[in-house]
């Protein structure tokens, strides 16, 4: 820990009316994130925002037909907006009420967004956000579906060596790439597959394992989750340090793990089969050339075709842009690597590691415009045919909706009378609302769309970046940084330390996994548990450095592996909202018409995070006492 650190250790201000404010509005929050609300907005203010000519434009709200629409019953207006209260807007309106009533000020939102005892939230967020643009880049070259769609045909029919090999598949590529891309590419293509192979009655084994997979890699390098970053940052930990002391207790854990997955948990023909059926294709489908994705309305092209299983064993992919992508970043990882080792062995200040990830992510920038620069006529005519197919879809909606109108007015005089007034109107607003010509082709929208059809990759990154995070994280460490300077931070400190000393290296070890675990579920996800625990230990080193007791080695260095252990695994625990990886993985198998409950989410997760936990605290704990001894800790 820095020698000239300004941490605190008193507790004299957790009396105070502040203090106690910041405290409750810290855990609400919590509870806000862990159980989001929607807040109606008055009724004008909506009229406003979705009449808004410049919103419609955008694409930020659809255009609503005039007059009734068919799902308003009772006056009741089920297209009225609504405020949503989440991850991302609770701990922004936390932090403005906390200013509000001066419970924090200036230095907490400085050290929240800054940085204080080294932790770098701004350094840390850029780091992120450049190094996803790199690995969602090469996500969309449809590298990682083709990888999954080879080891898919490598697994044959055989049902078991198949889900072995896309567990090792998803563990190798997440340990490079991180969960993000895993879940972004992954999930989709299980959702797929799942569904193609008609013995496979429910999903839940496939998509649970990726899951828990993909966290479980993200422990081993500090790229590859933003808590990893955190806690390296926080205790000066090499990249390259943090790996060893890391990868021992992965490995045991995803080794371990496969044969309880596979003979307990998952022990159902219908969840894992012991042959999969599914459809070889012909030599006229291999030569078929598959259309990018990325592309605007090229799905259109594909549906009308009517064979989703051509799509999904004949993926695209962009061998160009792949090899670029992969050389990109497999360079800024061994230079971020090596500059890190460098910078540390050297004494002197640590660079941000921004200034690796940036210049890469600019170099990949630059090179997805000027490959969708380069294909731009291609890819425009693409567009052009996918739009076609989707008018003339729409087309025909529009004849069956009108033919359907105008067999409801042949009948009698009453019934149309009274058809009139209930649903005829309606058709007739269902029918408009279908027209091509409803719609208004305004210059931005031509121009918006003009843009993905020209550069597909970059609008297609662009749009998956997690901007959500920045909002998030950010009020997160301001809000911690209020418990800090009210006194709480110490007060957990003081509580860590006597469990410490009444149960040892062994107790700090197994009681720090369990604490980061439980609190990824309720304290802000696991950037927030890592943000906390971090300002706890360091607190908690701070108290004996005052009180002149040194810490051990074993013990100290056994309590931070044990909280990036918990705090990598702790995403496939409880609740969604323990990671944004959850969130992000719920939402897309919503959208593949696959819903997960949170009870179900809870019950399939129970028994492997404790199987995982226990084997990797086991690991863990072996590895400190041989590794490490009882003298005090080497900074």
């Amino acid at each position: 820990m820095d020698k000239t650190s300004t941490v605190t250790t008193s507790t004299s201000e957790i009396k105070s009316w502040q203090s106690i404010i910041t405290l409750i509005v810290f855990v609400c929050t919590n509870i806000v994130v862990l159980f989001p609300i929607a807040i109606p907005i008055p009724r004008r203010l909506s009229e406003a925002i979705q009449n808004s000519p410049t919103l419609r434009d955008l694409g930020v709200i659809s255009l609503k037909p005039e007059g009734p629409q068919p799902n308003e019953i009772e006056g009741q207006n089920s297209r009225a907006l609504k405020f949503p209260l989440n991850f991302v807007t609770a701990p922004l309106i936390a932090d403005l009420f906390l200013l509000a009533i001066r419970a924090i000020g200036r230095k907490e939102v400085h050290d929240g967004i800054l940085g204080a005892n080294n932790i770098l939230p701004y350094n840390i967020m850029i780091f992120f956000l450049t190094l996803a643009y790199i690995a969602i880049s090469i996500d969309c070259s449809g590298l990682i579906r083709w990888l999954a769609v080879t080891v898919l045909q490598k697994g044959g029919k055989r049902g078991r060596v198949l889900f072995l090999l896309l567990y090792i598949f998803f563990f190798v590529l997440g340990s490079f790439i991180g969960n993000d891309p895993i879940v972004l590419s992954g999930t989709a293509f299980l959702a797929y597959m799942t569904r193609i192979a008609p013995n496979i009655i429910h999903p839940r084994a496939w998509i649970h394992t990726q899951f828990a997979v993909a966290n479980i890699a993200s422990a081993i390098l500090v790229s590859s989750n933003p808590t990893n970053l955190v806690l390296a940052g926080a205790f000066g930990i090499k990249f390259i340090t943090y790996t060893a002391n890391m990868v021992v207790p992965v490995f045991v854990t995803i080794i371990v793990l496969f044969p309880f997955l596979l003979y307990m948990i998952f022990n159902e023909e219908n969840l894992i089969p012991s042959t999969i059926e599914v459809r070889k294709l012909n030599a006229k489908e291999k030569a078929e050339k598959p259309l990018d994705p990325k592309i605007p309305d090229s799905r259109e092209i594909a549906e009308s075709k009517g064979d989703v299983v051509l799509e999904i064993l004949n993926p695209f992919i962009d061998w160009c842009h792949a090899g670029v992508g992969a050389f990109v970043m497999s360079a800024t990882l061994v230079t971020l690597l090596v500059l890190n080792a460098s910078d540390q062995k050297k004494g002197g200040r640590e660079r941000p590691v921004f200034y690796v990830t940036l210049p890469g992510a600019f170099v990949m920038f630059c090179w997805d415009l000027g490959w969708g620069w380069r294909n731009r006529k291609k890819t425009r005519l693409i567009a052009q045919r996918g739009f076609e197919a989707k008018e003339a879809r729409r087309a025909q909606q529009v004849r069956e909706a009108q033919e359907l109108a105008q067999a409801q007015q042949m009948m009698s005089t009453a019934s149309r009378e009274e058809d009139q007034e209930k649903g005829l109107s309606s058709m007739h607003v269902a029918t408009e609302w279908l027209s091509p010509n409803y719609r208004r082709e305004s210059r931005m929208v031509r121009f918006v769309r003009l843009t993905r059809a020209t550069f597909p990759t970059v609008t297609e990154v662009l749009k998956l970046l997690p901007y959500a995070l920045l909002p998030f994280a950010f009020s997160m460490f301001i809000l911690v940084q209020g418990l800090v300077s009210k006194g709480w931070v110490a007060v957990f400190a003081y509580g860590w330390d006597y469990w410490v000393n009444t149960t040892g290296t062994v107790g700090a070890i197994c009681g720090m996994a369990f604490l980061s675990v439980i609190l990824c579920n309720f304290a802000g996800t696991n950037i927030g548990t890592t943000i906390l625990l971090c300002r706890v230990i360091q607190t908690w080193q701070q108290i004996h450095i005052n009180n002149k007791l040194p810490i051990s080695d074993r013990t100290l260095w056994g309590t931070i592996y044990a909280m990036a252990l918990g705090v990598n695994y702790g995403a496939f625990s409880s609740a969604f909202s323990a990671s944004l990886a959850g969130l992000l993985w719920r939402d897309i198998l919503n959208k593949k018409g696959i819903p997960v409950y949170r009870l179900e989410f809870a019950r399939i997760n129970l028994p492997i995070i404790s199987i995982a936990m226990a084997f990797g605290c086991s690991t863990l704990i072996a590895q400190v006492y041989v590794m490490r001894n009882s003298k005090p800790y080497d900074a």
